[in-house]
């Protein structure tokens, strides 16, 4: 049973490049995989292991410059979510692009699971899926309005574009684990949004303590690591990935004439080059070639 911790935290890393090494080493040395991110506004990332591993981590990460109060949300699973592990230094911890936000300066009013399903059924009330259109696809809230945005960049775009809909509405956001809307929130009020709220810990909080007869979730939410998709009680979801273009697959999507293992899919079968799909085949063979001798390929992995 592997224990996968999800997690970010924002704060100020005078040297990002100096944390790196020992959070690497030391996931190395407990066994654990996954992905972080560091970046001068603090961390963010996955990670999968055995529990005494996690621990170990979580607690190194928590001995970082401003980290002591670093909250972080937890699942199980039986297979292994990640294939290896990958500390990353970026210039954003999640990238909006927009150099004047500022979470650590103000955000949004946090609104707890239990308090959510008022909020959002008010008549005064928009609700905003800040997540990528393939993520919303899958599964939403009641009501939710989908930006249909290909990454959280386009974000601020969409707002100007759309915010005069919005006029005298009180503004809703929510996402996966929260991080977005720590920066969509602090943007929306720095554009004179008087009342801003959030999803505290996300769509996976909501899912992890509202059972299901009281919920106004409908179908799955994409995460970030092999199991693809979960759903209330954070039960793993029926979904697969698209190694070609990394976007989930239901069982029977598999069955359709576009689809390759590890090359191509029907929402992505006209967005790659036959250079590309070669590729891939080339990748998809070595990956079998690997299992086949009882190893890891990083090629397997799904981030």
């Amino acid at each position: 049973m592997y224990t996968i911790a999800a997690l970010y935290h924002f704060t100020r890393f005078a040297d990002p490049a100096a944390l790196k090494e020992p959070l690497l080493d030391l996931c190395k040395t407990k066994d654990i995989k996954g992905s972080l991110l560091l970046a001068r506004e603090g961390i963010n990332g996955t990670i999968a292991g055995p529990r005494a591993g996690i621990d170990a981590v979580l607690a190194h990460i928590r001995g970082m410059p401003g980290c002591g109060d670093l909250e972080w949300k937890e699942a199980t699973s039986n297979d292994a979510p990640f294939g290896r592990m990958k500390v990353r230094l970026k210039k954003e911890i999640v990238t909006m692009g927009q150099p004047d936000v500022d979470p650590k300066a103000r955000v949004g009013h946090y609104v707890e699971p239990a308090e959510w399903n008022a909020l959002i059924q008010s008549d005064d009330v928009v609700v905003i899926d800040t997540r990528n259109d393939y993520e919303v696809e899958i599964g939403t809230f009641e009501g939710a309005i989908d930006p249909k945005t290909t990454s959280f960049r386009e974000f601020p775009a969409w707002w100007e574009e759309n915010k005069d809909r919005f006029h005298n509405k009180r503004v809703a956001m929510f996402c996966t684990g929260g991080i977005r809307c720590e920066k969509s929130t602090n943007y929306l009020l720095g554009q004179g949004v008087p009342e801003v709220y959030h999803l505290k810990g996300g769509i996976l909080r909501y899912l992890e303590e509202i059972p299901e007869d009281r919920s106004t979730w409908n179908g799955e939410c994409f995460v970030f690591d092999n199991r693809v998709s979960v759903g209330h009680g954070l039960k793993e979801g029926p979904h697969k990935l698209c190694h070609g273009c990394r976007r989930p697959l239901l069982p029977q999507d598999t069955d359709r004439p576009e689809y390759e293992a590890g090359v191509s899919c029907h929402q992505c079968i006209n967005e790659t080059t036959e250079d590309d799909k070669a590729r891939f085949r080339e990748r998809q063979k070595q990956m079998q070639l690997a299992r086949a001798r009882g190893e890891e390929h990083l090629g397997t992995i799904a981030l």
